[in-house]
């Protein structure tokens, strides 16, 4: 018991140094918010009180988020103070181009705290989810067809569901929670391709009402995941390539069937011959990121607004424009941080199903991260996802922080586990002396 009790008093000496550094990044992540706010509250001719609110509102939220609840739910306090600050981030851009779109976003942000909870219990505390996932599918299925039925449709994709006097809703980004959790279930049986089946069967559906919605971009996303983690599971090559072929194959599918999928390549190839046309987005967006130079135009300034959806898919274009392309390669940083930390949390599980379900949710964040940034900039054609944490859209940020929470769930279930075979080693030197 001494031995255990010196042990500790060794160990927690260090926790106030390592800890140092994020209390220094959250102080400047809050002390960013609030000021941001005030020059936004007295940028105009007269006092904007709703921006004045917004400053102590805000920081106030991202405090409690980093911090109170961070420790209530034991969760990993490094990916939970990046992911803060990018949903400050994106607050205080989105209320510089709109007031209105600003304050939706912080109240999104408030809902994303909550399935961040609530996905972070559900891990830490739900040890049996093969039933629950049997349940859960198709109801999710069900979801994913409303759109098809009752749905409107956006940029050639029919995948929003209109809910009068709340806005609008898109019933894959919650779907994708549970995809990550059925996968990570049946991938991590012992029982080879065989027990893999339900939740393949369940990912090809996905695709395939996707597919109906025309939401290729969310497709994709799903595709590349779940071969991703069957890879993981199965270590199985052959099959593996397989599904490679399959998705280059059902990529040129969607290029001969669909028209903007046509005019979408069409325009990455070479944007500038329809500037005024078709291509209108992408120029303004890459005119908009050259505008800005190193340190951008400040807060609120340029003409990121001429570009028609400066608020979803563009918002990196609205970063870079108003605050330089410094502090977008920054952005792309912490974005960086949150991929190789979910990477980390998903080696140290202490299961296979932890361990899958930590990989899916990190490769749903670095993959969709990926594929908008990429089109952005004209890396690749363009596809209608959105940013995590930075974007405008309630149902994408309530997905990307669940998928956080899921994170943390698993990290802090490890540390329980940790401490549990601690006070065993502990009891059993008692014993033993």
């Amino acid at each position: 018991m001494a031995k255990n009790r010196n042990r500790k008093k060794r160990r927690n000496p260090a926790c106030p140094r390592r800890k140092q550094p994020l209390r220094a990044v959250l102080a400047a992540s809050l002390l960013f918010q609030a000021s941001a706010c005030l020059l936004l509250a007295f940028k105009g001719e007269g006092i904007d009180w709703t921006a004045v609110a917004l400053a102590f509102s805000l920081p106030a939220l991202s405090w409690f988020f980093a911090k109170p609840l961070c420790r209530m739910l034991r969760a990993d306090p490094l990916l939970v103070t990046v992911t803060d600050f990018l949903c400050g981030l994106g607050t205080v851009l989105l209320y510089a181009l709109s007031p209105a779109t600003g304050l939706k976003h912080a109240v999104h942000f408030a809902l994303g705290v909550a399935a961040f909870s609530l996905c972070a219990l559900a891990v830490r505390r739900i040890k049996r989810w093969g039933v629950l996932c049997a349940a859960a599918m198709p109801v999710c299925a069900a979801l994913l067809l409303l759109p098809v039925a009752i749905g409107h449709e956006i940029n050639g994709a029919k995948n929003w569901i209109g809910i009068p006097g709340f806005g609008s809703f898109q019933p894959s980004e919650l779907v994708k929670i549970m995809l990550a959790f059925a996968l990570a279930q049946y991938f991590s049986t012992l029982r080879g391709v065989k027990g893999m089946i339900p939740g393949l069967a369940f990912a090809a559906v996905c695709l395939g009402v996707l597919m109906l919605q025309k939401d290729l971009g969310t497709a994709l996303l799903y595709y590349l995941v779940t071969l991703l983690l069957f890879w993981a599971a199965s270590s199985n090559v052959p099959l593996t390539l397989a599904g490679l072929a399959g998705g280059a194959g059902a990529a040129v599918l969607g290029y001969k069937l669909f028209a903007h999928v046509r005019t979408r390549v069409a325009i990455w190839r070479n944007p500038w011959s329809d500037a005024l046309g078709k291509g209108y987005q992408i120029v303004q967006a890459l005119t908009a990121i050259a505008s800005g130079g190193l340190f951008g135009v400040g807060l609120g300034m340029g003409e990121s607004r001429v570009i028609p959806a400066y608020s979803t898919d563009f918002i990196f274009a609205v970063l870079c424009e108003q605050m330089g392309l410094v502090t977008g390669v920054l952005v792309l940083g912490l974005y960086a941080i949150v991929i190789i930390r979910g990477a980390g949390i998903s080696l140290r599980a202490r299961s296979r199903f932890a361990a899958l379900l930590a990989m899916a949710a990190t490769a749903f964040l670095g993959l969709q991260t990926f594929v908008i940034i990429g089109g952005v900039i004209k890396l690749i054609p363009l596809t209608g996802v959105t940013l995590p944490f930075l974007s405008a859209g309630g149902t994408s940020m309530i997905s990307c922080m669940g998928l956080v929470g899921i994170l943390c769930g698993v990290n802090a279930a490890t540390e329980d586990g940790h401490d549990a075979d601690e006070q065993m080693t502990a009891q059993s030197a008692e014993e033993n002396r």
